[in-house]
Formats: structure tokens, C-alpha cells, sequence
């Protein structure tokens, strides 16, 4: 009797333990599946919600902020940046972005759709807008200021005045002492802007040729083309013997600034705004923006808004406004 009791009680035991062993399987069985089924919900979810975080963002930073590239003339350069400068303080949601390198290289960069906006301190010539009608682009001109180009010495130099003449037989090599001019037996260092220079393009032509389109005068090989209006002003100051030019925005204090005349039967006279709006300086230039087409949206605005209201920063910067 006894044996049979212990046979039904460890076959009760058996059945138990098989029982909880099921039961056991099935409780990690079903805490698996809802371990890596609400990991897949959380990675799911995370990564649709980062991905709608950064499209957020994304279309945020689109929408809110609009960004203008302008590029080009070195005399340019300082009166662009104070433009873009108070543009940017008076619309925070502009970026516009100013360098210098030449109004070639502007003109270039214009062609090569890397820039809204070319400075130049020349006009685009004929073989430059044929190749940006090449390139699927009509430059569109504005003239956004003016300027005068100052001849200018060494403060040591005893000349104070120049003719047209007299100024190109220097830089062609005619006059290569400064005796030949009133000056000191001294010989004429000659500087010049590089040749993708809109002022260096401009002089050649006005100054160099005299306006004459069929003259082929060029600047002597004996003259120092300096890459920036700073280094010429800063040869200027350190050689007794040098002569440069330089937009008038760019001429400092310690630097003699010629007077200049058409003729021996013209008056003499200084670079100033004044002499520049009443045409008695004789050499002056308008300054240049070229935009790729007819401008739009923000581009325009910034445009509209340089030749109204950015004109009374221009003769801050020394240069002459349009009004």
C-alpha cells in the first residue's frame, strides 16, 4: 500500500514538474517576444522621429535664410562688405558673402554660375559678355558708384603735379627719372595693379593709351604689378622713388596724392567727390555690379536697396554716391 502511494505521489510530481517546465518555456518565450518586438517599435519610431527632426530643421534653415555670393573688384571690396555689412544688421535673415581677387575674376565666376553678383571697376568688354551669352547668361549693368583713380607718391617727393601725357610717357618707360618731371635725379619705380584688374584695365586704356582704342601702348616691362591696392600703397610708403594708382577710397594720409591735368593748358586738380561730380578730375570711372540675368527675389531687393538707401554709406568709404 505504502509503495503505491509513493508511486502516485512521484508520478503527481513528475506531472508537475513537466508542467512548470512548459509553463516556464512559454513565460520566456513570450517575454522574448515582446522584448524585441518593443525594440523594434522604439528603433522604428526613433528613427522616423529623427528623420522628421532633421527634415524639420532642414526645411526651417531653407526657408528662413537666403544667402547672396558676391564676388569680384579689389577697389570694390571695402564698399561691398560695409554694404553687406548694414544689410545684413537691417535683414538678419540675409548671408551674403563678399570677396575680392579682380573684377576678372568676378566677371569669370559670374560666367561659371558661382556668383549672383560680379563687382567690377571696368565695363564687362564685348568678347566677356559673348562668352556669358555662351554660357546661358546676359550680364545685366549697374552702376553703384563712382570713383577717382589717384596718381600717387612718396610723401618725401618734392612733385606735386603730373599731366595725362607726362603720366603715360612714365609708365610706358619714356620718362624713367624723376628729374625729367620737376622731381630729384632719382629713377621712376613704376606700380601697377595685376592685369586682372578692373582699375589695371582702365588706366591701360584711359591713361596709359589716352583713350585712343587704336593705340598699342602698354605699361613698361620695368613695372611692378602688385596684387592688391594695399601693397601699393605700402611700397608707396616705404620707396621715395615710387609712383602708383589707387582708387581715392584707397589712398591713406601717408601717401602724396598727385594733381593731375588733360594738359599743359589745364588746370591741375586733385581727386575728390567734388571734382569727381563736376567732372574737372580727369580720371574717373563709374563702379560696376553685374547679375546674371534680370534680377529676382533677394538678389533684387539687395540690388534696389544698394543704389537707394547703401548710397549714403558710399562716400564714408571714399568714394563718390550716385546722388
Amino acid at each position: 500500500m505504502f509503495r503505491i502511494r509513493l508511486r502516485l505521489c512521484l508520478a503527481v510530481l513528475r506531472v508537475s514538474s513537466v508542467r512548470m517546465a512548459e509553463a516556464c518555456a512559454v513565460s520566456w518565450r513570450l517575454t522574448r517576444y515582446i522584448f524585441f518586438a518593443g525594440t523594434f517599435v522604439f528603433l522604428v519610431c526613433g528613427s522616423t522621429a529623427c528623420r522628421e527632426q532633421r527634415a524639420g530643421n532642414s526645411t526651417s534653415t531653407g526657408s528662413s535664410t537666403k544667402s547672396i555670393e558676391n564676388k569680384g573688384s579689389d577697389t570694390l571690396v571695402n564698399l561691398a562688405l560695409a554694404w553687406a555689412e548694414q544689410y545684413m544688421k537691417e535683414h538678419p535673415e540675409m548671408r551674403i558673402s563678399v570677396t575680392g581677387g579682380g573684377s576678372g575674376t568676378g566677371i569669370a565666376s559670374l560666367m561659371n554660375h558661382t556668383v549672383d553678383i560680379a563687382n567690377a571697376s571696368r565695363e564687362m568688354k564685348a568678347e566677356e559678355i559673348r562668352e556669358a551669352q555662351a554660357h546661358g547668361i546676359t550680364p545685366v549693368e549697374f552702376i553703384v558708384a563712382r570713383d577717382a583713380i589717384a596718381v600717387v607718391a612718396n610723401l618725401s617727393n618734392p612733385v606735386n603735379a603730373l599731366t595725362i601725357k607726362q603720366i603715360s610717357d612714365i609708365y610706358t618707360g619714356k620718362i624713367s627719372n624723376w628729374r625729367e618731371v620737376g622731381g630729384e635725379d632719382r629713377p621712376i619705380v613704376l606700380l601697377s595693379r595685376e592685369s586682372n584688374s578692373g582699375t589695371y584695365v582702365y588706366v591701360l586704356e584711359n591713361v596709359v593709351r589716352r583713350g585712343d582704342p587704336k593705340s598699342k601702348l602698354l605699361f613698361s616691362p620695368d613695372t611692378l604689378l602688385m596684387p592688391s591696392s594695399e601693397g601699393i600703397s605700402t611700397e608707396v610708403r616705404q620707396n621715395p622713388n615710387a609712383i602708383g594708382y589707387d582708387g581715392l577710397g584707397y589712398v591713406t594720409p601717408d601717401q602724396k596724392v598727385l594733381a593731375v591735368a588733360e594738359d599743359v593748358h589745364s588746370p591741375y586738380v586733385l581727386p575728390s567727390i567734388s571734382t569727381v561730380n563736376d567732372r574737372s578730375y580727369p580720371i574717373s570711372r563709374p563702379l560696376y555690379m553685374y547679375s546674371a540675368g534680370e534680377p529676382g527675389g533677394h538678389v533684387k531687393a539687395y540690388l534696389d536697396w544698394i543704389l537707394g538707401p547703401g548710397q549714403m554709406l558710399v562716400s564714408k568709404l571714399g568714394f563718390v554716391p550716385l546722388h
